[in-house]
C-alpha cells in the first residue's frame, strides 16, 4: 500500500504533457486498460490538463461533462490522485444503476429493520468516501427526491441514514458527471435547479474522441501495448492505412469504443502487421464520408442519393453552417430513428452501429 500511495504522490507533480499518465489506485487494483490512462497530446487535451491541476488542489465540487465513453470517471480519479486527499478513498458510482428505492440506502446508508432486507445497519457511499472523493457518475438520474436530500448533504456536510434521526458528519469532495444536459432536464423539471448549481462549480467538459485527433494515435498505442501483454503475444505494428482509418474514423463510442475496437483486432490479426480489416468499423461513421477499411458493406451505391446529399453538404459548408457535425449526426440518427418506426435494433442495424452507441446517442438527443 505504501508503495501505491508513493507513486501517487509522484504524480502530484505535473505529468510531461503529450504522454500517457498511469496511475494506480488504492482502493481498486484492478482497472480495466481504458481505466489506467490519460492521453494529454491534442491540444484540447494539454488544456484539459491545465485545468485539472488548477481544480485538484482544492475542495470545489466538480462538475464533469461529456459524452459515454470519454473518460469521465478517469479524469475524476486523476482530479483525486493530484488533490491533497490522494491518501484517502476515491467512491465511484452510477446513479442510474439503483432503482429508486435503493438508491437512498446506497448513498446516505440504512439503518437495521429501516425497511424489509434491512437486515444489518450499513454505511452509505458518503460514509465510505469519507476523506476522499465520492464520484456521482450520470447524476441526472437521480430521483427528485434524492437530490433534494443530496442537496442537504452538499450544504450541511452530514448525512442521516434511512431509518434514523441522527446526522453523521461527513468530508467528502463531491465530483459529478453526466453525459446528458442538465439545463434541459433542469428546464424540463427532472432536476433541481438549485442542486444544478451547487455541483456546477468547477464545469469541465470533455470531448468526444473525434475531437482530439491528435490523442487517438498514443490511445490506440496504449490499448495494443495493454492487451497484447494481456494476451501474451507480440505488439503488431499499425499499417499506414490502419492509422488513416483510426484517425478519420468519427468514434461515437469514444475511448471505450476504441478499446474494444483493438481487444477485437488484436484477437483475428496475424500478430505481425493491423490492417484496416482487422479493426472490422462501421461505414457511415467515418468523419470524411468515406467507406472505412474492412468495414461491412453492401456493394450497392445509389448515385442519385449521394449527389444530393453531397450537395446538400456542400450548401451547408458554404454557409459555413455552426455545429455542423452534430448537426448532421444529430439529423442522421433521428431520421433513420423515424424511418425504422423508433425500432431500435433495426435503426442501429441500417446505421451500422451497436444498439448500445445508439441508445446513448438517442439519450444525448433527448428522444429517450
Amino acid at each position: 500500500m505504501e508503495e501505491i500511495l508513493d507513486r501517487i504522490d509522484e504524480l502530484r507533480s505535473k505529468p510531461e504533457k503529450g504522454k500517457i499518465v498511469t496511475f494506480p489506485n488504492p482502493q481498486q487494483l484492478s482497472l480495466s486498460v481504458r481505466a489506467s490512462a490519460l492521453v494529454f497530446e491534442d491540444a484540447q487535451s494539454k488544456r484539459l490538463l491545465s485545468l485539472i491541476e488548477r481544480v485538484a488542489p482544492s475542495d470545489a465540487t466538480a462538475f464533469i461533462k461529456g459524452e459515454t465513453g470519454t473518460g469521465k470517471e478517469l479524469v475524476a480519479r486523476h482530479i483525486h490522485a493530484l488533490s491533497p486527499r490522494h491518501r484517502g478513498p476515491f467512491a465511484a458510482i452510477n446513479c442510474g444503476a439503483f432503482s429508486e428505492s435503493l438508491v437512498e440506502s446506497e448513498l446516505f446508508g440504512h439503518e437495521r429493520g429501516s425497511f424489509t432486507g434491512a437486515i444489518a445497519n450499513k454505511a452509505g457511499w458518503f460514509e465510505s468516501a469519507n476523506g476522499g472523493t465520492l464520484f456521482l457518475d450520470e447524476i441526472g438520474d437521480l430521483p427528485l427526491s434524492t437530490q433534494v436530500k443530496l442537496l442537504r448533504v452538499l450544504q450541511e456536510r452530514e448525512i442521516v441514514r434511512v431509518g434514523s434521526r441522527k446526522t453523521v458528519p461527513i468530508d467528502v469532495r463531491l465530483i459529478a458527471a453526466t453525459n446528458v444536459d442538465l439545463a434541459d432536464a433542469v428546464k424540463a423539471g427532472r432536476f433541481r435547479e438549485d442542486l444544478f448549481y451547487r455541483i456546477n462549480v468547477v464545469p469541465i467538459q470533455l470531448l468526444p474522441l473525434r475531437s482530439r485527433t491528435d490523442d487517438i494515435l498514443p490511445l490506440t498505442q496504449h490499448f495494443v501495448s495493454s492487451y497484447s501483454a494481456r494476451l501474451r503475444t507480440e505488439a503488431p505494428e499499425l499499417s499506414a492505412e490502419t492509422i488513416e482509418a483510426l484517425r478519420t474514423y468519427a468514434w461515437p463510442g469514444n475511448i471505450r469504443e476504441l478499446e474494444n475496437v483493438i481487444h477485437r483486432a488484436l484477437l483475428v490479426c496475424d500478430g505481425r502487421m493491423l490492417r484496416p480489416r482487422d479493426l472490422n468499423l462501421p461505414t457511415l461513421t467515418r468523419t470524411d464520408g468515406q467507406v472505412a477499411s474492412g468495414a461491412p458493406h453492401s456493394g450497392v451505391s445509389t448515385p442519385a442519393a449521394s449527389c444530393s446529399l453531397d450537395a446538400a453538404l456542400y450548401a451547408l459548408l458554404a454557409d459555413e453552417t455552426d455545429h455542423l457535425y452534430e448537426l448532421v449526426n444529430k439529423t442522421l440518427i433521428l431520421k433513420a430513428y423515424d424511418h425504422s418506426r423508433h425500432n431500435q435494433v433495426q435503426t442501429a442495424r441500417s446505421l451500422g452501429i451497436s444498439r448500445n452507441v445508439l441508445r446513448t446517442l438517442l439519450k444525448q438527443f433527448g428522444v429517450i
